[in-house]
């Protein structure tokens, strides 16, 4: 049995078993940011197959219309909303194609996996919920529109492309959230920010060895809903070891490369580094005695951190950097501003600010690195570019600024959110939470472009999104999906 018939018959096993089943074929589909053609193809064809106006746009965009059932035709229409691309994350030592193979589910008590890699919850769940309402010819609703956006997770790509002249609904439930118990009332806005610096490269030497240094098993996690966890980026950790080691035991940086993706906190980093044969050892044993007195400073979560320093050949076509190349690359690298920037002082607990470094890559003529800014208030936003635009002068670099979108507001009155609140405490005794997160949401480009939209965002318990540690919570996408329907049902 392949990984797609495995797929199917794990789902067949779940509940709430119709979207189970939706979510094992969206799993089939392979549907990282920057494919979603196929997904798209498999939403035209769903639309297609019961009858649904359907409209699909050039950035595979699909939104999809349902009308109300009997009774409910006099009731406001409602929007349900969410993304079809994934993060395309896998552990080292994991062989998948993201291109082509599908996702391998996993059962692991009450919580859903994947085998290695990032399992596509977010937002897959939210997929796979709007397939089973719109299949459904018994669960009561108003006229329903679902938006399945694409490059959510690269920028928004998507949510900016769409033309929302092709909505009635002014009422919203985005289905991009990871907390059962929160109902999400605003988000952060960001941008991401390409940093260039420069580099020279001398003559190799005949006397010089090259010495791979690899940084691996750290936590990783979200960039937005991980920052403040204490989590610590490879890319900044192995530049602040490399930089102190410089100090002592001089050598010629060849590459640094980590991470891959600017959205999700990076797990591993790689660097090659020449000096002269006889400083080899000495340079591997002053390295691992800097990373054992480092890691005490790690959090727990991150105590999975390991380091190797070996021999390696001459690292392709890449000559040694010049010394004035290797100390600017490692003093930018090492202190580039990262991290939780400032806490809100309006609510308690929130990230206000912050920066991810999240992916960084050797060239030529160049080290790269991508780094994400994320805030609620578009004056930060601001501060982010200027700043990194500081810095980048600073160390003789150049900055891109790209993908900027923005935040989402607290709203004091709101028909959904009573909705939601309502029939989330009938069915399980409980109050769900009203919050802000840091993590941006399409709900802040949606309510830009329509700004009297009422928006709120729910979804079911995750953890570890962004990482090949993602767990989706069976029990409580069934509490979700069971809230969704009440609401639905009694919407009025």
């Amino acid at each position: 049995m392949n990984t797609t018939e495995k797929n199917l018959t794990l789902a067949a096993t779940l509940q709430p078993r119709r979207v189970m089943q939706y979510f094992a074929k969206i799993s089939n589909i392979p549907r990282g940011s920057g494919n979603e053609c196929a997904v798209a193809d498999y939403l035209v064809a769903f639309a297609c197959k019961y009858g649904l106006a359907y409209h699909r746009d050039d950035a595979n965009n699909v939104l999809i219309k349902s009308p109300a059932t009997r009774g409910k035709e006099g009731a406001p229409a409602l929007l349900l909303q969410g993304h079809t691309d994934m993060v395309c994350e896998k552990n080292g030592d994991v062989s998948h194609d993201f291109t082509a193979d599908p996702i391998c589910l996993c059962l692991d008590g009450d919580f859903l996996t994947a085998q290695g890699t990032t399992l596509g919850g977010d937002d897959g769940i939210a997929v796979a919920m709007m397939l089973a309402l719109l299949e459904s010819d018994d669960l009561p609703h108003p006229a329903l529109e679902c938006l399945f956006t694409a490059g959510e997770e690269v920028g928004m790509d998507g949510a900016i492309a769409f033309d929302y002249r092709l909505l009635a609904a002014r009422h919203m439930i985005n289905l991009d959230s990871e907390d059962e118990g929160q109902i999400t009332v605003g988000c952060a806005g960001g941008v991401r920010t390409d940093l260039a610096i420069p580099v020279t490269r001398r003559d190799p030497e005949e006397k010089e060895e090259y010495m791979r240094v690899t940084l691996r098993g750290l936590c990783g996690g979200h960039s937005g809903e991980d920052i403040n966890r204490g989590r610590t980026g490879a890319n900044a950790l192995l530049a602040r070891l490399l930089s102190t080691l410089c100090r002592t035991v001089p050598f010629s940086l060849v590459r640094i490369d980590g991470g891959s993706k600017d959205n999700a906190i990076p797990r591993e980093c790689e660097a090659v580094v020449c000096l002269p044969q006889v400083q080899g050892a000495t340079l591997a044993m002053t390295l691992m005695q800097l990373a054992d007195t480092l890691g005490e400073e790690l959090s727990p979560e991150d105590h999975g951190c390991t380091m190797t320093c070996e021999r390696t050949e001459r690292d392709g076509a890449l000559a040694p950097m010049d010394a004035e190349s290797t100390r600017r690359v490692l003093c930018a690298l090492h202190t580039v501003p990262h991290g939780v920037l400032k806490m809100s002082l309006d609510i308690e607990g929130l990230v206000e600010y912050s920066r991810n470094a999240g992916v960084l890559r050797t060239r030529e003529d160049a080290v790269e690195l991508t780094l994400t800014s994320r805030s609620c208030r578009e004056s930060l936003i601001d501060h982010a570019q200027t700043s990194l635009d500081d810095f980048a002068a600073l160390c003789g670099g150049t900055v891109t600024h790209r993908n900027r979108y923005p935040g989402w507001e607290f709203a004091p009155v709101s028909a959904v959110r009573d909705a939601y609140i309502a029939a989330h405490t009938a069915l399980h005794g409980v109050t769900p939470s009203v919050a802000a997160i840091h993590a941006g949401l399409e709900c802040g480009y949606i309510k830009l472009q329509c700004p009297d939209m009422d928006i709120i965002s729910v979804g079911p318990d995750m953890k570890d999104i962004h990482s090949p540690d993602e767990k989706l919570s069976l029990s409580s996408v069934a509490r979700v999906w069971q809230t969704l329907c009440r609401v639905l049902r009694d919407w009025a």
